[in-house]
């Protein structure tokens, strides 16, 4: 049931996307305390970004989840940023988090919802 998306103008290999999708992974079902089998990881790398009128690296990164802890999205956004400034060198001043709750039958899976 979570998901983060991860948008960045910042070109990765392969080998370090995949380690990156796993890190977030692990690091998303433990911030929230949800299984991880439940989470799913989404990168996008697009090149035509910009933030603060630089093209300098940087990240826009999507946190959806039921249950979202509105008391802890601070702690979340920190956990976040060490993980894109960890794994792609960005700094927490050029990230952007969206968080966003989502409601038990807004949420499908298997054939059903949550």
């Amino acid at each position: 049931m979570p998901l983060l998306k991860i948008t960045t103008n910042k070109a990765l290999d392969q080998d370090l996307v995949g380690e990156l999708l796993k890190q977030a992974s692990a690091e998303v079902a433990q911030i929230l305390g949800k299984p991880e089998r439940y989470v799913m990881i989404s990168f996008e790398h697009n090149p035509q970004m910009l933030f603060a009128g630089s093209e300098e690296v940087l990240a826009y990164l999507e946190l959806k989840s039921i249950g979202l802890p509105d008391d802890r999205t601070k702690q979340i956004s920190h956990a976040l940023c060490q993980l894109m400034e960890r794994q792609l060198a960005v700094p927490a001043e050029r990230i952007y988090i969206e968080f966003s709750a989502a409601e038990r039958h807004h949420w499908g899976w298997n054939a059903s919802t949550f």
